[in-house]
């Protein structure tokens, strides 16, 4: 398997099999940053796809981050998202008397409070360190080197237990894949 410093070579020298291959591996963990940001399901999937069109148009300037794009990509999709609801919230504004765009709105924001009680019951449930990596890496967008600096443990184990913090975040989370 190719290493994500390998692939971004690659991909700055205009492979787009290298770069699918980014976009595959790191897709899911930017569309829950996305989400953590906008709170809705169709919007954190133009979000992300948003961070992955700006990591391509700025593929020459990217570096990889403890040996990864994953860190580079969560902070681009963090910040897209922002600017995505300081748009929205400027929209919002502007259309206060549509009631049809308000009920929309609402809805939105159930669905996103449903989705957001579901992760904080499934981070409940992980150890009090993968607590604290989930809340650091996942949440904050901290590197596994930061995150491990932070906690007093190798990068390695940073890496490992990630990895395990996200397949037991998707084993209790089942009940929305409907939803993501």
């Amino acid at each position: 398997m190719s290493s994500d410093v390998d692939l971004l070579g690659r991909a700055q020298r205009g492979d787009r099999d290298a770069f699918a291959t980014l976009y595959d591996r790191h897709v899911r963990p930017v569309y829950w940053q996305a989400y953590s940001v906008v709170r809705g399901h169709e919007v954190a999937e133009e979000v992300t796809q948003e961070a992955f069109v700006t990591m391509w148009r700025r593929i020459r300037d990217i570096e990889c981050v403890d040996d990864s794009v994953l860190p580079w990509l969560m902070v681009t999709a963090k910040f897209v998202g922002y600017n995505t609801v300081r748009r929205e919230q400027r929209r919002a504004h502007d259309d206060i008397g549509d009631d049809v765009a308000g009920s929309g709105r609402t809805e939105l924001e159930a669905e996103a409070r449903m989705v957001q009680e579901e992760i904080a019951k499934a981070v409940r449930n992980l150890s009090p360190v993968d607590q604290q990596l989930y809340a650091l890496c996942l949440e904050g967008g901290a590197s596994y080197e930061q995150a491990a600096r932070e906690l007093g443990v190798s990068h390695g184990a940073v890496r490992n237990r990630l990895h395990r913090v996200r397949a037991a975040l998707r084993a209790d989370l089942r009940s929305i894949r409907g939803i993501s």
